[in-house]
């Protein structure tokens, strides 16, 4: 029996890619963990690498640097979701806080979550939490429905300082606009949606910034294919695969051993995602 989603949404994910919104936690405790974002993870430098501009350190995989996010990641009601889609055993992958300034013209163009993961199968799922409203004038997620019915599909790397995403990775097929559906969210609400699911997210046009939080999960079976041996967080279940080093939670904001495990994982998985040949090259 599902621990949070209905069966008519489970048969939606399967159908459409997506269920949205689903709530996490009430508006109080979305505007605590909003605060600590920005206490903890404001103005950045962006690094540029050989494959292009790369998330602000410390707002890909936070729960290796705050216990606030490390609890984030583990909530019951964001598990219990994604357990109805792809079973007990869970790890957390990667996240990616995804900060758009009001008024800004960063955005993401059409592309699929699991494109330089280098994961297999893709049994994967990505929940994106809103911190703040996400709505269409401030840049929400918009997908395509049953679009990840066509497995991995060519992209292209783009090195636009606007594009939000580490390669610029665009999706080299033609996209019907018409057919995309926005998911628009409130503070604590959240989505989830498949990793070959096709999507994107326009400029924030509202008065507020958008901040929300993407959290990849991973069944314990699902494994990495390259070469590089990467790390992930078990949050719930056993871990009988031993597919990934094991990350242990931070005791204290950034604190000496948080930030050197941080650097150990981030420092593997950029290594890793950056060795995979530009995917229009590849098909």
């Amino acid at each position: 029996m599902p621990k949070l989603l209905s069966e008519a949404e489970i048969a939606a994910y399967r159908r459409d890619g997506y269920v949205a919104p689903l709530r996490a936690v009430d508006a109080a405790q979305a505007e605590r963990w909003h605060q600590d974002i920005r206490r903890c993870c404001g103005a950045t430098e962006r690094v540029e690498s050989a494959a292009g501009i790369r998330q602000n350190s410390n707002r890909a995989k936070p729960y290796l640097l705050f216990p606030w996010c490390a609890e984030l990641v583990r909530h019951p009601a964001i598990l219990d979701a994604v357990e109805d889609v792809i079973g007990p055993d869970i790890l957390v992958f990667h996240t990616t806080l995804w900060w758009k300034a009001a008024g800004s013209e960063g955005f993401v163009p059409w592309h699929q979550d699991g494109t330089y993961f280098g994961l297999a199968p893709f049994d994967h799922v990505t929940a994106w939490l809103a911190l703040t409203p996400s709505t269409e004038e401030s840049g929400c997620v918009r997908i395509l429905p049953g679009s990840h019915t066509h497995g991995q599909l060519p992209h292209a790397d783009r090195k636009d300082p606007r594009l939000m995403l580490s390669r610029g990775q665009t999706a080299q097929v033609a996209i019907e606009e018409r057919a995309a559906v926005p998911i628009p969210l409130l503070p604590g609400e959240f989505s989830l949606h498949h990793t070959l699911a096709l999507h994107a997210s326009a400029p924030n046009r509202a008065a507020q910034d958008r901040i929300g939080l993407g959290i990849s999960y991973i069944p314990a079976q699902v494994r990495h294919i390259g070469p590089t041996r990467l790390s992930a967080t078990l949050v719930r279940g056993t871990n009988r695969f031993n597919h990934f080093d094991l990350e242990a939670a931070p005791r204290a904001d950034a604190d000496a051993a948080a930030i050197a495990a941080h650097a150990d994982s981030l420092d593997r998985f950029w290594r890793a995602s950056e060795g995979i040949p530009e995917m229009s090259l590849a098909h």
